[in-house]
């Protein structure tokens, strides 16, 4: 059985897939100093919880935190007796280009989504991915990652607009039932909402004249689904977009 592993700046989320589709999944928050031996208790009391009694026999790791892949190695040597595939390493094979500029790291989340968008949907894609950062990634027309744009993530900047104006409470991300607001809370979440709309469909629609293509546009991340109710602008949402993408590298690094 397979363990996916995709560690944000925010939560780490663990996956069990039989070779066929996912059996169960896990969320836990991305903590730096969490041991090897800890991950895996913690790990073995859900998977007996959930009656999962097949064996971890192999390991794939996407980090945009690299503190964590440590222990995270050791997890795998130590209690599945496997090497991990880690996204992002010099031996990881992705099955797809990278077209950036010579020296630039880009996040393995982004290659990861960019190789599960592409066997999914073909080229031609722009993934927004709502997450710490909301990321817009470019997929050419033969499944290369070309490049993309970076912006706040929706609950970095809530956080950021409490902390900074002292009068402003912290609010919860939801769709305002009118643009205007009434009151202090309405008015934070209509500029949250509309605002992110705003930048969503802004950005998208110069990636597309920057491209000169028609592009389709997935969204993923767990805002996806909330901010998909605002607008016109994507073609699919796919939660699990990460988790297909991590499934499909692991099986081409077992194959070469």
């Amino acid at each position: 059985m397979l363990l996916t592993v995709d560690v944000g700046n925010t939560n780490t989320v663990f996956a069990a897939h039989d070779g066929k589709e996912f059996l169960a999944e896990w969320r836990c928050e991305t903590a730096h100093n969490r041991t090897a031996d800890e991950y895996y208790v913690w790990l073995m009391n859900l998977m007996q919880l959930q009656g999962l009694k097949t064996k971890i026999d192999r390991v794939i790791i996407s980090s945009v935190v690299p503190q964590v892949v440590f222990n995270l190695r050791v997890l795998s040597d130590r209690y599945f007796n496997c090497r991990p595939v880690v996204v992002g390493k010099s031996e990881c094979v992705l099955g797809v280009d990278v077209r950036v500029d010579e020296g630039t790291h880009v996040g393995a989340d982004r290659l990861v989504n960019t190789v599960g968008a592409y066997n999914r949907y073909g080229g031609n894609l722009i993934v927004v991915d709502f997450g710490t950062a909301t990321t817009f990634d470019v997929v050419d027309h033969d499944g290369a990652y070309i490049g993309g744009v970076i912006a706040p993530g929706v609950n970095l900047s809530i956080k950021a607009l409490h902390e900074a104006a002292a009068a402003l409470p912290h609010i919860d991300v939801t769709q305002p039932d009118k643009i205007i607001g009434t009151n202090t809370v309405a008015c934070m979440q209509s500029g949250v909402f509309w605002g992110y709309i705003g930048l969503i469909e802004g950005i998208c629609a110069r990636i597309r004249d920057e491209h000169g293509t028609d592009m389709k546009v997935i969204g993923t991340g767990g805002l996806a689904t909330l901010f998909e109710r605002g607008t016109g602008l994507f073609n699919i949402i796919d939660n699990d977009l990460t988790l297909h993408g991590l499934v499909l590298i692991e099986a081409q690094n077992r194959s070469t």
